[in-house]
């Protein structure tokens, strides 16, 4: 491999790089020897203060070497380039006609040394390995700092009003603790989003999070899961089994929508917070495990409280630290930036770059209230980009969703149905019925079939049926914000 500096092997490409400038070819090359072979770093050789400019942005120095008199550029000018271009690289002077006005001027402008020629290269050496050291942690602080801006926001979260940003402050400023948190909110207003936001800012985020959907599971399998087993525990119990809590050990566990856990459980539950211990099904000993619990809910656990159906210590016990998500009702000033956002997602994810949106689509999608919260958005862009034709989403296409106001479709679909016979049109409108009830029931829910089932009234299996008919899955509708 051939570079301005000459050849050097594969192997140097990692090493921190030393841009020398000198217009004596010989002193580039006796630099090049000393630096690469006792200070372990690649030296990249420029004749002039123009030509090392060039190379800047090329090879990206730790350290520049650089000559003072030199015909187009000299070395105080470049010196003060270089700090406009990267303040982070460490720069020394050099020069065989040093005076102390130049000295002082140069560490005016920022140089870190001065040294004049001829020189011991022992003291090159130190300088320079001096020099890496300092860019080192010069460039590990301005990482951290953008780190830091990167805790303000966490990734995921998108918009700007007051209330998400209140919400957004206290989550970067309890991440990194071990206290325990309940995380409230409406369907869809981005629970885990946040806990996983905890979980990614905490000292814990090198291992995975683990989740648990607790309504998902009835109570015997949720108890094997969340503490494991032993070998014939119970019938069909073959083998040991981790539990999850054992699993997280180290990590963060995500109890999601622990309102449905059946009470005897939560008993065990609040063990396992105050001991900070579990004990699997079939054995008598207990097992420590260091694991930060995060609960979420969108029920009134107050309520569940007074009706027995929710232990009030364990209550106490994950209520240490509580954070309410907002509802887009609340954050109505970042509806535009979040369809904008999930609109440019979708149309990437899609492949669907040349599709657009008509301003009268845009500006019922501004106005239309959003009970399933930004889970509701989301799920909505996704379709309208999914569903849209000849490249451009309509009014039209939101009908399809339900989604523009009844004073400007009703006397058209009135007008459309009465000019379809009886049967047709009856069985039109118990479809549109069906559709439009199913999404909103099963997006309150999260996709949850059994939760969505207890509450219209239905058996699991008969609800099942109804949305199979009508080609709906419940996976559409769980959130993955």
């Amino acid at each position: 491999m051939s570079t301005a500096s000459g050849t050097f092997s594969a192997t140097m490409i990692d090493r921190p790089i030393v841009l020398v400038v000198d217009d004596e070819p010989d002193m580039l090359s006796m630099l090049q020897l000393v630096l690469e072979k006792k200070c372990g770093c690649r030296a990249c050789l420029a004749a002039s203060g123009l030509e090392a400019l060039d190379q800047l942005t090329g090879c990206l120095p730790a350290v520049v070497l650089t000559d003072i008199k030199m015909p187009d550029l000299d070395g105080l000018e470049l010196l003060k380039k270089i700090k406009k271009l990267d303040a982070t690289i460490s720069v020394v002077v050099m020069t065989g006609y040093g005076t102390i006005q130049m000295a002082v001027q140069a560490l005016k402008d920022g140089a870190y040394d001065f040294v004049e020629k001829p020189f011991d290269q022992g003291r090159i050496v130190r300088l320079v390995q001096n020099c890496l050291e300092r860019t080192a942690l010069l460039r590990t602080n301005r990482s951290l700092q953008s780190q830091l801006r990167q805790v303000a926001a966490p990734e995921g979260f998108i918009g700007q009003s007051p209330a998400l940003i209140r919400t957004l402050d206290l989550i970067s400023r309890v991440a990194d603790t071990d206290a325990t948190i309940l995380v409230r909110g409406k369907s869809g207003t981005g629970k885990e989003l946040a806990a996983r936001a905890l979980h990614t800012l905490s000292n814990r985020s090198e291992r995975a999070m683990v989740t648990v959907n607790c309504p998902a599971l009835p109570e015997p399998i949720l108890e094997s899961e969340l503490f494991g087993y032993s070998k014939g525990a119970f019938t069909g119990a073959h083998k040991d089994k981790r539990g999850l809590f054992l699993e997280a050990d180290g990590s963060t566990i995500l109890l999601d929508e622990i309102a449905d856990i059946p009470v005897p459980l939560q008993t065990k539950l609040l063990r396992v917070l105050q001991e900070k211990e579990i004990q699997p099904l079939g054995q008598n000993r207990k097992i420590k495990v260091d694991v930060r619990v995060i609960a979420s809910t969108n029920q009134d656990l107050e309520t569940k409280i007074r009706t027995g159906e929710f232990r009030e210590d364990l209550f106490y016990r994950l209520n240490v630290i509580t954070i309410t998500m907002p509802t887009l009702d609340e954050m109505k000033d970042d509806v535009p930036l979040l369809i904008h956002h999930f609109l440019d997602q979708f149309i990437t994810q899609y492949q669907r770059n040349n599709l657009t949106v008509s301003p009268e689509a845009l500006q019922h999608l501004y106005q239309r209230h959003w009970p399933g919260n930004v889970r509701e958005l989301r799920n909505t862009i996704k379709r309208l980009v999914l569903i849209a034709t000849h490249g451009r989403i309509e009014l039209t296409d939101l009908e399809q969703e339900g989604g523009v106001p009844p004073s400007t479709k009703v006397h058209g679909e009135a007008e459309e149905l009465f000019a379809r016979s009886y049967n047709d049109a009856k069985e039109t409108v118990i479809r549109r019925f069906n559709e439009q009830y199913l999404k909103k029931l099963l997006a309150s829910h999260n996709g949850n079939v059994t939760m969505a089932a207890q509450t219209c009234g239905l058996s699991r299996q008969a609800l099942q049926r109804i949305m199979r008919s009508h080609h709906i899955i419940s996976s559409d509708y769980k959130t993955r914000t």
